[in-house]
């Protein structure tokens, strides 16, 4: 009786045996799976943190001083931009042969505003060979030097005007410029400041300036102490509401106005397209003004595109040869 007891069989528990085996079966699921992952033909992107995509061009003053050159043909093929263009053409040709240009003529004057920052943006502006204008900001902290080396190599410079606009303060003016709170002595001062410091201008149009622009009694202010001084005054044309242009007219002084803006975009081909709408409005009416900055990619273009403008019958001249 005691036997028999003590023989009755227990159930037997889940042993070792089985979880390894459980174990085994979750090694091949993961080996499968992770195969599949990597398998060959698949590749795996790392996680790459997001950044935005705005442009970081290198600084101009990065690159060794460009010589004055006058070989346009030179010019054009050893220019970076000559890849990008090789062939510029900036008019479509369609009945011209050899250098005779096609559908008229005309004159196109290009000013550079926002000069005086950089001696190299001036040298390599230079560099192109054919006559442009720079409207030199004062105070800029290279602006002396930018308008002795435009005099020294016959460059028609201007004096680029600081003027308030309908985004001020929000939208940085520099410390000299002309406000439409400002009493007539404190512009009249600060003109002449202007005019002593930049004796070689022949010329001024403004910087910004789309509110003050628009008062009549500021810009009659501005417009009488430059006549007085013998300078001529180009309207931007920041404010479509401008009077700068009429008055000056009205004050029988020297004047005229910006025709096209050459590069609100810093593209290549935008510039390019631009300047076709230049050429196309000299040929019709005799003469454009054009206005650019010296950025990087405006540089390159005009380096590329200019020389070749007299075989489509534009001559370049400098922005006093259009006023009137």
């Amino acid at each position: 009786m005691a036997n028999r007891k003590n023989n009755k069989r227990i159930p037997k528990r889940p042993g070792g045996s089985r979880y390894a085996a459980l174990a085994i079966l979750a090694v091949i699921i993961l080996a499968i799976v992770g195969y599949q992952l990597i398998k060959p033909g698949r590749s795996v992107s790392p996680l790459v943190p997001y950044r935005d995509h705005a442009t970081t061009l290198t600084p101009l003053q990065t690159k060794p001083p460009a010589p004055v050159v006058h070989n346009y043909s030179a010019l054009v093929k050893t220019h970076p931009a000559a890849k990008q263009y090789p062939k510029t053409k900036v008019v479509p040709d369609d009945s011209s042969s050899g250098d005779k240009p096609s559908g008229g003529s005309g004159r196109l004057a290009i000013i550079v505003d926002d000069m005086g920052s950089n001696l190299q943006e001036a040298r390599a502006l230079a560099g192109i060979g054919v006559p442009l204008t720079f409207s030199i900001i004062p105070g800029l902290s290279r602006y002396r030097e930018v308008a002795a080396f435009a005099a020294s190599n016959g460059i028609e410079t201007m004096i680029h005007i600081p003027m308030q606009s309908k985004g001020w303060p929000e939208r940085r003016l520099e410390a000299n410029g002309l406000l439409v709170s400002m009493s007539d002595t404190t512009v009249t001062e600060r003109l002449e400041e202007f005019m002593r410091t930049l004796p070689g201008a022949v010329g001024a149009n403004n910087h910004m300036g789309s509110e003050y622009t628009e008062h009549e009694d500021r810009m009659r202010t501005v417009l009488t102490v430059l006549k007085g001084k013998g300078l001529f005054f180009v309207d931007s044309v920041t404010s479509p509401r401008s009077v700068g242009l009429k008055l000056a007219r009205e004050l029988d002084m020297k004047s005229a106005r910006r025709n096209v803006f050459l590069d609100n975009e810093q593209d290549g081909a935008y510039i390019l397209g631009q300047l076709n709408q230049a050429i196309r409005q000299a040929k019709k009416t005799g003469g454009v003004i054009a206005i650019c900055h010296p950025h990087r990619a405006t540089i390159r273009t005009l380096e590329a595109a200019l020389p070749s403008l007299s075989k489509q019958g534009i001559t370049l001249v400098q922005a006093s040869q259009l006023v009137k």
